[in-house]
């Protein structure tokens, strides 16, 4: 599978160039209309009937409810929203607006954009048939119009003229019906393209104002402080602004909320279905506090399931962030004030020996630096209140590092605290700066330095929180018998859920460095320079691919992969063995499942890299090609593969003999087979050969295996009572089966011995070596306490010719009896 996905990768880079030309020529060739053509006089009957009947059912089409009934109010509330944001600000005044209000009103102006496309979409749904209607209509009525120019030359039937006139009268008079819904379309039409320029025009002007305000940090917008003569309290076109402002806002929260756009409904479901279960493992927590077997909570686990209200807001407001990224901007800062109680409540104790007071002190300069609203139809107070604030921050946070000068750092709370503490000497850093700035006139330089530090240090306190409570919860969700009797939990429950807690952290480490560089202003141009860098096309010949089709490619081959193998564990360990299944199909429908998962999800990479399903003929082509040239083996195992999979001649786990190579299957792949052999080694066998060779299956159908042990006793046996007594030892041997029976055989006539065989069965296949040698032993001593002789073969030797030096020696050496006679003196 990891050649053909290689071999898939080339073909993509080498097809990218092909796939793009194709569709220039689909654009640049679209096919031609059909020509007119004469109607022959065989067919006037039959076509007139049809178009007539045509006819009807467009008129009929006409008279029905015009579908821009519906259509022409959404698109009057789209212009209303244009006109009333064109309204409140002229082009001057946006670059006097705060960041902030501009980028909600970027938001606003991108929710026209995005309901003005829908409605776009919902429109040209509803006109098209009218238009594929009319270009139907006048298709047929030139076809008629030809066909009655052709019947003036010569002697066509006056009835056959009649009807063709006839039927060219009911196809004009259809066309003049569909005329009144088409001209209210086509009006209705320039009227969006009206609606579209304006909208385009009003992102331009917030993104020339956006651009302003991010080149205004780099020079002084205001004298020094100590300069500053216009001290007015109360400017009126401040307050203006301001109100016009509060007006734009609640205008985009009602919009936003009446159209019901995005995951809005997704999260409703979820706040409202969170709540119960959190109530419900807070209960079980508390019951089984008292029960001495439960796995004991941590302290964080119980301050989070011992707290069902502040986690409920806490992950409410972390789902409004998540799942309504373009929601108004006034909505993310009301889910960040609410999210305040919550983040102290829920803030663990390692927490609090790490930070100390600051998440106090974070939350209440997050509190003061939002009530600088109020103070904003004054430039003079509203720096100055600025300037109170960052002194404010400086010293608080000079006042935590004075009072962490001692502290040891050490393990993993060392390094966090490590980095906690590099934080916050970056943050007394960026203070001295903003202070510095506002006191020498560069106002907006210091309001974006102190609001980007004190909101990044808060949002860092709800990002911990958040962690710390689905941890908490992952942890107590493991925790519970019923899912730790898992196969899963119990093989990987602790790196599972070590792998979620860390996926879960390194998602909050990003979003907090997103918000963190969208408040220092500088996501802005990273993305862009990112965006650029990713959409650029490097050519080279007939070679056209950017960098982004293949980070998308191969991002989706990395998921398809990972969410096959999952899902295939998942099959094989939890859903398959609790069904009864025919032998070898859990393994199966494991491992196609597997395979078809990797298929759709490299097609769907590649769909999402830019390809048409349809363009990939050329490069399956291209792999036809080179499996001709020299993956036939490739190709072959991988069929021979699929076979297996249906036919199951052998499954996981059998017990097989495959030329020469005994052992047990441990896994069937698409190309490959390995078996384990009795040795201990892993032996890979091309699933061609497991078609093509002969293969023995020693667990095919069951697991019995048969015993054979042959034996002899001396001459002059008693050959029944030998039987007897081997037949009942064999019966009682542990491991022997009782279906079949046991059978003694008596083989023959041996050169010292009578010969038998046992013949005996066993259901456990793994322990068939120990059960015949027990069987073995037993025999032996069965046979001994009877007092029946095993004979060993022996030879007798007869000497002919004897030397004199041999027979002197074999004078010298004592007799058998003289020997056992000096045995018995001594």
């Amino acid at each position: 599978m990891r050649v053909l996905l290689a071999c898939l990768a080339c073909l993509v880079l080498s097809v990218a160039n092909a796939a793009k030309a194709q569709d220039v020529t689909t654009l640049l060739s679209p096919s031609k209309p059909k020509a007119p053509e004469a109607i022959t006089l065989a067919d006037i009957p039959g076509r007139a009937d049809a178009d007539e009947r045509y006819a009807e059912e467009v008129s009929l089409r006409a008279a029905r409810a015009d579908p821009l009934g519906r259509l022409v109010p959404r698109l009057a509330a789209i212009e209303k929203s244009v006109a009333e944001k064109n309204g409140l600000f002229a082009y001057g005044e946006l670059r006097t607006l705060p960041v902030l209000r501009l980028e909600s009103m970027e938001r606003h102006w991108k929710f026209d954009a995005r309901q003005y496309a829908r409605w776009r979409g919902d429109m040209q749904a509803s006109v098209a048939p009218y238009a594929q209607d009319a270009a139907e209509l006048a298709l047929r009525r030139a076809d008629w119009e030809l066909t009655r120019q052709g019947m003036a030359a010569d002697g066509t039937p006056d009835a056959l003229r009649s009807r063709v006139e006839g039927v060219s009268a009911r196809l004009q008079a259809a066309e003049q019906a569909l005329s009144t819904p088409l001209a209210g379309q086509i009006r209705l039409g320039q009227r969006a393209n009206l609606l579209a320029a304006r909208i385009q025009a009003g992102q331009q002007a917030v993104d020339d104002a956006i651009a302003y305000a991010d080149r205004r940090l780099f020079r002084l917008d205001a004298p020094p402080l100590w300069r500053v003569q216009d001290r007015t309290v109360l400017r009126q076109d401040v307050a203006d602004s301001l109100k016009r402002e509060v007006q734009q806002e609640n205008s985009f929260v009602a919009q936003y909320a009446a159209a019901d756009v995005g995951n809005q409904r997704l999260l409703h479901v979820l706040q409202l279905l969170l709540l119960p279960v959190l109530l419900w493992i807070a209960w079980r927590h508390r019951r089984r506090r008292l029960d001495p077997t439960a796995v004991l909570a941590t302290e964080a686990e119980s301050r989070v399931v011992g707290r069902p209200f502040s986690t409920w807001l806490l992950l409410s407001m972390i789902g409004v962030l998540v799942f309504e990224p373009n929601a108004p901007l006034f909505l993310h800062q009301l889910a960040m004030l609410v999210a305040l109680v919550p983040v102290l409540r829920l803030m663990p104790q390692q927490g609090r020996r790490l930070l100390g007071p600051w998440p106090y002190l974070a939350t209440a300069f997050y509190l003061l630096q939002h009530l600088a609203v109020l103070l904003m139809a004054s430039d003079y107070l509203y720096r100055l209140y600025y300037l109170a604030l960052s002194l404010l921050a400086l010293a608080a946070t000079g006042w935590l590092l004075w009072r962490s000068r001692g502290e040891r750092y050490a393990g993993v709370a060392g390094r966090a605290g490590q980095l906690v503490h590099g934080l916050a000497w970056g943050g007394v850093v960026i203070l001295s700066v903003a202070i510095v700035a506002n006191v020498l006139g560069n106002v907006s330089l210091a309001e974006m330095l102190t609001a980007g530090i004190i909101e990044s240090g808060y949002f860092a306190l709800v990002l911990y929180a958040a962690v710390t409570v689905l941890e908490a919860l992952l942890r107590r969700l493991g925790a519970r018998p019923e899912v730790r009797r898992l196969w899963l939990m119990r093989r990987h429950g602790g790196n599972l859920l070590d792998t979620l807690a860390r996926w879960a952290r390194v998602a909050a480490v990003i979003g907090w460095i997103a918000y963190t560089m969208t408040r220092f202003r500088i996501f802005r141009p990273v993305y862009d320079t990112a965006k650029a860098i990713v959409t650029h096309r490097f050519e080279y010949g007939e070679l056209s691919i950017s960098l982004g089709h293949v980070l998308v490619f191969s991002i989706g081959v990395v998921l398809a992969v990972w969410v096959a193998r999952t899902l295939r564990a998942l099959l094989r360990e939890e859903v398959l063995p609790r069904m009864s299944l025919p032998r070898g199909v859990d393994n199966s429908v494991a491992s196609l499942s597997y395979y078809v998962l990797l298929l759709v999800g490299l097609l769907a990479a590649l769909s999402a890299a830019g390809f048409k399903i349809g363009q990939l003929a050329f490069m399956f082509g291209a792999l036809g090609v080179g499996i001709g040239l020299g993956l036939q083996d490739v190709v072959r195992n991988f069929v021979s593969g699929l076979i297996l999979m249906f036919e199951r001649p052998v499954k996981p786990g059998d017990a097989v003999d495959i030329g020469g190579t005994a052992g047990r299957i441990r896994t069937i792949g698409m190309r490959a087979t390995t078996v384990r052999s009795y040795d201990g080694a892993d032996v890979v066998v091309p699933n061609g050969m497991l078609l093509s060779d002969k293969v023995t299956n020693w667990t095919l159908v069951d697991q019995n295996r048969r015993v054979d042990v042959d034996l002899g006793v001396a001459y002059g046996s008693d050959v029944t009572r030998v039987m007897q007594l081997l037949q009942e030892t064999t019966r009682i041997t542990p491991g022997i089966a009782d279906d079949p029976a046991p059978a003694v055989l008596f083989t023959g006539f041996g050169a010292s011995s009578l010969d038998f065989a046992i013949r005996a069965w066993t259901r456990r296949f793994d322990d068939w070596g120990t059960t015949r040698s027990d069987l073995m032993a037993r025999l032996y001593a069965a046979l001994t306490e009877a007092g029946i002789e095993i004979p060993f073969p022996q030879q007798d030797l007869h000497l002919r010719t004897v030397s004199e030096q041999v027979l002197r020696s074999l004078a010298r050496s004592p007799s058998p009896q003289q020997q056992d006679s000096t045995d018995g003196d001594t």
